[in-house]
């Protein structure tokens, strides 16, 4: 079944596909990207982080994250979703914000959007049809129905709170697939 993003999406139990690593014997990279790297997509860098952690794959995944804009670019993650992240025992006090660089983006074997303006820019940035085909959707992993990550910046602590839930359901099944791509490539 197709996804909101226009890429693959799972059905029921299956796992959505991600795609292969693009170096052997490197960990696999992933990268979320938000306007201004101090919302979602830290939100989203610090919980697949633990769940990689909880899991045991630090040495097979790497994870980071940034923005499309440079506006916050060296300043730690907004405070409200250091708050909502700290409520559900996760630690976001040491993010700081990072613009996403255009040249970069081949160091990466899947970039992460999490609305469809950041999908459009990134998608623009690369260079090549391969490099657009490791570009997808958060949302396209969570088995919730629903296309996009909302900005919280504007609203209130149940908007963070709201987006939390979204990023931790998204993760684990984001996870359950790179676990899935990077044991089928070690076999």
């Amino acid at each position: 079944m197709t996804g909101p993003s226009g890429e693959w999406r799972s059905d029921g139990d299956a796992v959505m596909d991600v795609p292969r690593a693009r170096r052997d014997g490197e960990r696999y990279a992933v990268t979320f990207v938000c306007t201004g790297n101090i919302c979602r997509s830290p939100m989203a860098d610090v919980i697949l982080r633990a769940m990689v952690a909880e899991r045991g794959l630090g040495d097979s995944i790497q994870v980071s994250s940034s923005g499309t804009g440079g506006w916050h670019v060296g300043d730690g993650a907004d405070p409200r979703t250091v708050t909502a992240l700290a409520r559900h025992g996760y630690d976001g006090a040491a993010h700081r914000a990072y613009r996403f660089d255009a040249r970069q983006i081949g160091d990466f074997d899947l970039v992460v959007a999490m609305d469809r303006s950041h999908l459009r820019d990134l998608r623009r940035m690369a260079r090549s049809e391969e490099d657009r085909s490791r570009i997808l959707l958060l949302r396209d992993f969570d088995a919730a129905p629903g296309d996009e990550v909302p900005d919280p910046y504007y609203g209130g602590e149940a908007d963070f709170e709201e987006v939390l839930g979204m990023v931790e359901r998204s993760s684990s099944g984001l996870l359950d697939a790179i676990e899935k791509r990077i044991g089928a490539s070690q076999n």
